[in-house]
């Protein structure tokens, strides 16, 4: 615990201007970050007497060891650069909303040529109408196909249009009229926009124009007595009324409008959004929260818009926005709303009629949210804190092990060998903590040496972030003619990461530190480091072959502190190095449950991993080798030629022929394809007939 004084600015060093502040730990890692319309009066409060804070600022002011501030010139970009430095840093005492699913939105893909209708989860993309959240998948599919009797825009794929132009022949929606087959040039590209900008219109609540335009065809269509044409006009009219109907009409003036409620209590907030388009109720979410520090509702409200709006422009950010309490700066928050959508944004709390009516059903949607919360996760943590302490008892660990790291080998008869790291905290998956490796120390199956291989280098990458801030001893180095390894040195390098390469070597370095390996200082920039943070226990997906490796790397590297076990897939047993017997868990064990949960995820990731990468290499064309020869001129000679082996067979002077190809290119094609060997050709076993191959595929 720091002693807040011991890093108390002096008096008179902060200035009483409008910026934003960074609170530090011992490391480096930024811990909190906050704003201020004064830095002076701001950054002071946090230096009183610790009997006078609140305990959540007095454990994060106890944690922290120093303090820094940037100035800014007006309170709109200090609010700016806290949602931007909260976004990057991820402090550990900031409030950071989390949804509690991943909410689907009805997408148009406006920035294609045909744009297309569809449903899309995960970051906005730019050039693309969003409209929702939808509380689940299905409800955009019914939607989508009422409305594409009125606007038969394209839902298909990119690889089921390319086909359909290629064959002249549309989808099935384009035989049963749900689709205008732009793919095959019944309508134009500037006649299909113009039914998905439409689409989006009818989406945005501009209704009552199509539903009185549709009558009035059918009401013409009727008289002349085409009563066929007439007929499908009232289907359709009564498709857009169905539509319509799903989203009831919460606000009679046809606002634009998000209402935002909170509940909370002392540990926990929820939060329920309604986003209202046309006085109807679009899409809801819901987002969930610990109060990691000291805040009231107002500047719960201030995080859930920064969250919210943050990364919105245009449309997305409504004309009103009502919150059941203002933010502390109501006027710089306004300001900084308008400069996101390009005009005024009323934020204010509804005071009387429809809008507060709603805004009372949206907080008691809030108040469910945080029973429902509370009620799973007393449940869930009940089960995984007992799941934690089978565990701990079974291994005979001194404490339940909060953080655990599964490894797993992957590959296809000795090729492509990848390795997954998966990460469970406090018995949940932590997905950004997922690392994964290549493993390219030596070629072949050899499970037990993959395995040896992954844990050194993952772990000698730990003791590089020990050394940078300080917490690494170096180890004491066997003498000469003793026994054993000597500890590897920290400083030696490694690749593993996310899409990482090869090791340094088969096994790890087993040299004490010099220094000639010792690691540059270099600033640092506060984020949380790979690899920083050591596991209680690392679980191996095998059995005893590969708790040993594993337990081998570890020693080789002089950890001994960190407690190591495998997961046998036959018989779900649990082995622990230098034991001849398995501990055998019950079936019914929570704890077992955890471990297999574990396994199958690092299974799951080491294999997704692996599979990709023999997909890229059986996709791979000798025409990746040539320098200088992209996608597109690749494609070029592919489609002039028909296949890679008829390249093969083209003299240079016909592969100048192809347009954008030189003379210079021609003869690195040439070479590259001459010096590939072409594959064996294909035998029909049934009639020992050799097959010709086409490896136009190849490309």
């Amino acid at each position: 615990m720091a002693d807040p004084s011991s890093y108390r600015p002096s008096p008179g060093q902060i200035p009483d201007s409008p910026g934003v502040y960074k609170f530090r730990d011992e490391h480096r890692r930024v811990i909190y970050v906050g704003k201020a319309k004064n830095l002076r009066q701001r950054v002071a409060n946090y230096f009183q007497d610790l009997a006078n804070l609140h305990p959540r600022t007095r454990t994060m002011v106890t944690t922290a060891a120093s303090v820094e501030w940037t100035v800014v010139s007006t309170e709109v970009e200090a609010l700016q650069l806290e949602y931007t430095w909260i976004k990057e840093f991820d402090p550990r005492f900031n409030v950071k909303y989390r949804d509690d699913k991943s909410y689907p939105y009805l997408a148009v893909t406006l920035n294609e040529e045909f744009p297309r209708v569809q449903v899309m989860r995960g970051a906005k993309k730019k050039g693309v109408r969003y409209f929702g959240p939808y509380g689940h998948a299905w409800a955009i599919r019914e939607t989508v196909d009422l409305m594409l009797r009125v606007f038969p825009v394209r839902t298909c794929s990119a690889g089921v249009f390319k086909n359909a132009a290629r064959t002249g022949r549309p989808c099935l929606l384009g035989y049963i009229d749900k689709c205008s087959a732009p793919c095959v040039g019944r309508v134009t590209p500037e006649e299909h926009r113009e039914l998905a900008e439409d689409f989006c219109d009818f989406m945005t609540g501009r209704t009552g124009t199509y539903i009185r335009r549709l009558e009035k065809d059918m009401t013409q269509a009727a008289e002349e007595m085409e009563y066929e044409r007439a007929a499908r006009l009232r289907d359709d009219a009564g498709a857009l009324k169905r539509a319509m109907e799903k989203s009831a009409v919460v606000l009679a003036d046809a606002t634009d409008a998000d209402l935002i409620a909170v509940a909370e209590d002392e540990l926990e907030a929820a939060l329920q959004i309604f986003h209202v388009r046309g006085g109807r109720v679009r899409g809801q979410r819901g987002w969930v929260t610990d109060k990691v520090e000291a805040v009231d509702t107002s500047g719960l409200v201030e995080h859930a818009l920064q969250q919210l709006y943050g990364e919105e422009r245009g449309d997305a950010v409504p004309k009103e926005v009502l919150v059941p309490a203002l933010p502390e700066d109501t006027e710089a928050v306004s300001q900084w709303l308008a400069e996101r959508r390009g005009s005024q944004v009323s934020l204010r709390i509804p005071q009387r009629g429809d809008k507060k009516d709603l805004m009372a059903t949206v907080q008691r949607n809030a108040q469910q949210a945080l029973g429902l919360h509370k009620t799973k996760r007393a449940s869930d943590l009940t089960t995984r804190s007992r799941a934690l302490e089978e565990i701990a008892e079974a291994l005979g660990l001194d404490t339940a092990p909060l953080r655990i790291e599964c490894y797993d080998i992957s590959h296809l008869q000795g090729d492509d060998v990848v390795a997954s790291m998966v990460v469970f905290e406090d018995g949940l998956a932590r997905k950004s903590e997922y690392r994964r490796f290549q493993i390219k120390g030596f070629e072949g199956q050899d499970d037990v040496r993959s395995m040896h291989e992954v844990i050194g280098r993952r772990f000698k990458r730990y003791l590089q972030e020990k050394e940078r801030t300080g917490e690494w001893e170096e180890p004491q180095v066997t003498a000469p003619g003793a026994t054993g390894p000597a500890p590897a040195t920290p400083g030696a390098t490694d690749s593993a990461a996310p899409g990482a390469t090869g090791p340094t070597g088969p096994t790890p370095g087993v040299t004490a530190a010099s220094p000639a390996d010792e690691i540059e200082p270099r600033e640092d920039d506060g984020r949380p480091k790979r690899f920083a943070y050591p596991p209680q226990l690392v679980v191996v997906d095998g059995g005893q072959p590969q708790v040993a490796a594993a337990k081998r790397a570890l020693d080789e590297l002089g950890i001994d502190d960190i407690a190591v076990c495998g997961l046998a897939k036959r018989l779900e047993e649990v082995w622990l190095p230098d034991d001849d017997d398995p501990v055998v868990l019950p079936r019914s064990s929570e704890g077992l449950y955890l471990l297999q949960r574990v396994r199958d995820e690092a299974h799951r990731f080491a294999i997704t991993y692996q599979r990709a990468k023999r997909a890229k290499r059986i996709r791979s064309s000798p025409l990746d080798d040539v320098a200088g020869l992209g996608e597109t001129r690749k494609q070029a000679l592919i489609k002039h030629f028909g296949s890679v082996k008829k390249l093969r067979q083209a003299t240079i002077e016909e592969i100048c022929e192809v347009p954008g190809i030189g003379r210079r290119t021609a003869e690195s094609v040439a070479a590259a394809l001459a010096s590939t060997a072409p594959a064996a050709p294909a035998v029909n076993t049934a009639t020992g007939e050799i097959m010709e191959e086409d490896d136009g595929g190849a490309s």
